[in-house]
Parts: structure tokens; C-alpha cells; sequence
């Protein structure tokens, strides 16, 4: 696996202590204002089969997201989850982001832990987005949590995302967060509610449901989240909701 994170890249710990993340020094920042973006991806084992495909929507994310008005105002970060959760590279200046680095990236593991991975996504923004406020920075966010069935793995339940996402929505740190739970390959109508209660216990801005994983589909799905970043990002500093995209 490429080791994406790099010397510009700084280890901080979480008040709630569940892992925690890395984030760009601040001393390498060199715009007024960031959209902070994380990506986490599901590799459990019933993703194999389609992994390749994640890992080309993945690239097709970063190349789009090249071509923004606003790629100077993006960082990335992002993570997977199987059993445990693990921080592939942390918020990274999206000029850092080599799309061809997304190669052989997603491990496929054993179990889900689903709850303990959007936790820590959804609490790294505040926190960090707290950082840049305090160095008088604008900042706001988009999590996507992408995942093809139930949390079997966990430390934490729903109740700590909920939390986490409520406290991030609250806090002044951040102008705004928009968070999605994307279930993709869900053809079992038992899984689908599942999701679609995950996302409204734990609060979730949006939940998009894919029937598919197929080249098509998750080429369509690397569109939709790269241009979901772009309105939030343009968003930034307007002070009203953001709209809302369709699939």
C-alpha cells in the first residue's frame, strides 16, 4: 500500500481519544478559507468484488475535484474500514493528491466497523476545523461515508455518531457540514432500511442508495461527490444552507 501521508502532514489526537487523525500544518496553508472533505470506503470483505471500481472512482474524485474554481480551498482526507478503521492519508492539500496514488489502496478486511469510522470522520472535522478557526481561517466541510452493509464490528454505537455529528453542526468551528451515507450494492431491501435508519438515528444530511457497484455506476458516483465538493466549497462564506445534489 502507497504511504500517503507525508512530513506536511501532522498526527493529532481527538477528545473523545478514538484514534484520532493527521492534518496539514498550519504553517503550510496558504489561502483565507477550506472545504475540508473525507471520503471513507467500506473494505469488508463483500466489497472485493468491485474494489477496483472504488479505486477508479476514487481517482476520477481527485481529477475532477483538479479542474475546481476552488481546488486551492480543498483538502482530503481519507479512510477505510473493515474490522478496524485506518487512516489511509490524512487532510491533505488536494494539489498534494496524486490521482494515480490511488492504486492498490483499498485492503480488503474482515467485519464492519461502520460507526467507529464515521465517528472518527465526522469528529476529525470539527477538531481540526476548530484549528483553522482559531488561526483565522473559514472553513466548512463534506463527509461521505460510503458502505455496502450493517455495522458488525464497532466500539461505538449509533448514539456516538449522532453526537459527533451534532456537536460538529453546532460548533462555530465549522460554517457548515454536510455529511452523506452512500449505500452502494444494495440489492437487499433489508439493508436498505438498515442504512436509511443509520442515517436518520444518527443524523445525516442525505443517504443515497445505489442497486449497483459496476464501472457505470460507481463512474456516476465519482461524479456526484466530486461535484457535491465543489458546491460546498463555492458555498463557503454565503452563510445559508447548501443545495442539495441529485445522483
Amino acid at each position: 500500500m502507497p504511504i500517503l501521508n507525508d512530513a506536511g502532514l501532522k498526527h493529532q489526537t481527538l477528545p473523545t481519544g478514538h484514534y484520532g487523525y493527521s492534518a496539514t500544518r498550519l504553517d503550510d496553508l496558504g489561502a483565507a478559507e477550506y472545504t475540508l472533505v473525507t471520503i471513507v470506503c467500506d473494505v469488508s470483505p463483500s466489497v472485493a468484488s468491485f474494489v477496483d471500481e472504488m479505486e477508479a472512482a476514487l481517482r476520477e474524485i481527485v481529477k475532477a475535484c483538479r479542474f475546481s474554481p476552488r481546488a486551492d480551498n480543498l483538502m482530503v482526507r481519507l479512510v477505510t474500514f473493515s474490522g478496524t478503521m485506518y487512516e489511509v492519508h490524512g487532510f491533505k492539500l488536494l494539489e498534494r493528491c496524486n490521482p494515480d496514488d490511488y492504486k492498490k489502496v483499498l485492503r480488503i478486511g474482515s467485519a464492519t466497523a461502520l460507526y467507529d469510522a464515521a465517528e472518527n470522520a465526522i469528529s476529525a472535522h470539527a477538531d481540526y476545523g476548530k484549528q483553522l478557526t482559531n488561526a483565522d481561517l473559514a472553513v466548512n466541510g463534506i463527509v461521505f461515508v460510503i458502505t455496502d452493509g450493517e455495522d458488525n464490528m464497532s466500539g461505538l454505537g449509533v448514539g456516538e455518531v449522532r453526537k459527533a455529528l451534532t456537536g460538529a453542526v453546532q460548533t462555530e468551528a465549522l460554517e457548515g457540514l454536510t455529511s452523506v451515507l452512500i449505500g452502494v450494492n444494495v440489492t437487499d431491501t433489508r439493508i436498505g432500511a438498515y442504512l436509511q435508519d443509520f442515517k436518520t438515528e444518527a443524523g445525516f444530511t442525505h443517504y443515497l442508495e445505489l442497486a449497483g457497484a459496476d464501472s457505470a455506476t460507481l463512474a456516476g458516483l465519482a461524479d456526484f461527490v466530486s461535484r457535491s465538493i465543489t458546491l460546498q466549497s463555492r458555498h463557503l462564506g454565503s452563510g445559508g444552507p447548501v443545495p442539495s445534489l441529485t445522483f
